[in-house]
């Protein structure tokens, strides 16, 4: 039996060798009604759904998804902000062995048509939404989608609130065509309860097709079996104990159709029998007043979610101390951040890392135990995280050398859909290659250094972009910070910062760069640093620094032209 070095720091009572179950992903569902089908399970505005309620609805759909032709493999696509429907899908389309394609709504027509003709999706289940149902429509020619699925927004809101809804918001949702080219989920809902099941290999059989972020290329489909996504919600609840099942509530304000939500908030908080309070959208009021009023226990996030939750000046009004654990992931979670955070609620709040093609988690801080601030914490149950030279990929390299970060686990894809080669790059023997520099500790807790592609090389010097940001988050005055490397015809590359600064702050370049010189080698301070009311984020909340990339290449044809 191997030894690892994070085994001497696992907490205590979790054995990383325990055995990880493998059930097709819709047994999370099943086996949490027959434990508590009287417990809440969605809360929406209110409105509140037990599991033998969400139960029975999903089986009605997967009945009524048959009859429209979804079998094994057949991919559906779901293109909805959270709601409960969007759970009901999710669990229908797998009891019929479908693969969910989980979509952004926010995505630009050409990014749609990309994952539909990439993925070959033949169905796709929104909302009544105007701004989202229409960007489907110019897709139903001309593609592989013959049908759209309108679930009426509305429907999932207490009566009260449905007709305030609808009252205010009359010219935002929807008029649905009656063709054959759509159908309405409520009708699919009463469909017969009676579904037959195909058997389910979980270790072969696709359940979910989800596209990467595209931070480093055009996204890609990574194909997640059932055994990657159960095995990962089980090591969740693994490293999540001292959680009394079926007696916690999660609020889950990041979007399901991202890979961390969709494990670490949706599909956790169902696994356990937990109630979850489901956002459709970021609101600070809304998250805070519910956080206030509803007391929920656990709410996953990223650092950019808690640190509008620092900086918010009438904090004071609400009282946060109900949340017990918090788990960052998406992008680094600063150290200002991370302790106040902590410090307002009373709460854990652990960062963790992983990656679309692992499900995603891979590693995090223990809730209780040694816990290193700027860590991403040990490796989960039965997964082997290694730093490896990132010349000849092989190699592996000694505590404390930074090198590219692997894993071997449960949890890691089975390739890219339709990409051989692709998958050939990332995926050597067992090892999944990251993509990320860092390194690990005579403890066994990894350290991100940075992406493999993002390090800046000035005047020979390597310069991580993280180290950097953690830096600029000393400065009390500093909200947000992004750091990206540009090119520069004598230094090679330079080094740009863009900064969004606290509510009535105020500080200069200069000082701000004096600040930074105190602290680091002067090669690694930011030639520019740019002030900003804001920063491209995705829908979790991540900074996209491709988008601010994009804009200084812009800007620079445009200067030479």
């Amino acid at each position: 039996m191997t030894s690892y070095p994070w085994l001497k720091h696992y907490p205590e009572g979790l054995d990383w060798y325990a055995p990880i179950a493998i059930k097709p992903l819709y047994m999370i569902l099943d086996d949490a009604v027959k434990r508590w089908p009287e417990n809440i399970a969605t809360d929406f505005f209110g409105k509140t759904t037990t599991y033998a309620e969400l139960a029975e609805t999903v089986n009605r759909t997967a009945r009524g998804l048959q009859g429209l032709g979804v079998e094994h493999g057949t991919r559906v696509g779901l293109f909805m902000p959270n709601c409960p429907q969007y759970i009901i899908c999710y669990y229908a389309i797998l009891k019929l062995g479908g693969v969910v394609v989980n979509f952004n709504p926010l995505y630009s027509g050409h990014e749609i048509e990309h994952q539909i003709r990439d993925a070959n999706v033949e169905l796709i289940c929104t909302v009544n939404l105007q701004a989202v149902y229409s960007k489907l429509v110019p897709f139903l020619e001309g593609t592989s989608l013959r049908k759209i699925i309108v679930a009426q927004f509305q429907n999932a809101m207490p009566l009260a609130k449905r007709a305030l809804f609808v009252a205010a918001k009359s010219k935002d949702i929807a008029d649905i065509p009656s063709d054959d080219k759509h159908v309405l989920l409520s009708a699919l809902m009463d469909s017969p309860d009676l579904v037959l099941s195909p058997r389910i290999e979980p270790k072969t059989h696709p359940a979910v097709l989800q596209y990467t972020g595209g931070t480093t290329g055009v996204p890609k489909g990574a194909v997640l079996t059932h055994a990657n996504l159960y095995a990962n919600v089980k090591q969740c609840s693994m490293w999540m104990h001292g959680l009394e099942e079926g007696g916690e509530t999660l609020l889950a304000v990041l979007p399901f159709f991202h890979v961390f939500a969709m494990t670490v908030a949706m599909n956790f908080a169902l696994m356990n029998g937990f109630r979850i309070i489901i956002h459709p959208r970021f609101d600070l009021k809304t998250v805070l007043t519910d956080i206030d009023s509803k007391r929920p226990t656990l709410m996953p996030g990223v650092s950019t979610l808690y640190a509008t939750i620092n900086n918010y000046k009438q904090l004071g009004k609400y009282d946060l101390s109900s949340i017990k654990m918090c788990i960052s992931g998406g992008g680094p979670l600063p150290i200002e951040v991370k302790e106040n955070f902590e410090r307002i609620t009373g709460c854990k709040l652990v960062e963790g890392y992983g990656l679309t093609e692992s499900s995603p988690v891979t590693s995090c801080n223990p809730l209780f135990g040694v816990n290193k601030t700027g860590s991403i914490g040990i490796p989960f149950p039965g997964t082997i995280m290694e730093i490896i030279d990132k010349d000849d990929k092989t190699t592996v390299l000694p505590t404390g050398e930074i090198g590219e970060v692997c894993i071997k686990g449960p949890q890691v894809m089975l390739g890219y859909f339709g990409k051989p080669e692709e998958t050939a790059n990332v995926l050597r023997g067992e090892r999944l290659h990251t993509g990320d520099l860092g390194k690990m500790d005579d403890d066994g807790y990894f350290y991100i250094v940075d992406r493999l592609k993002e390090m800046i090389i000035v005047g020979g010097y390597n310069v991580y972009p993280r180290n950097v940001e953690e830096v600029l988050y000393g400065h009390d005055a500093i909200a947000e910070a992004a750091v990206i490397g540009l090119e520069h015809p004598t230094r090679g590359q330079m080094i740009k910062a863009y900064v969004v600064l606290r509510e009535g702050k105020t500080v200069g370049e200069g000082e701000l760069k004096a600040f930074m010189k105190a602290r680091m080698s002067a090669y690694a301070v930011p030639h520019e640093i740019a002030f900003r009311d804001t920063l491209p984020k995705s829908p979790v909340g991540k900074i996209l620094k491709k988008e601010l990339i994009a804009e200084e290449v812009s800007l620079r044809r445009l200067i030479e032209y």
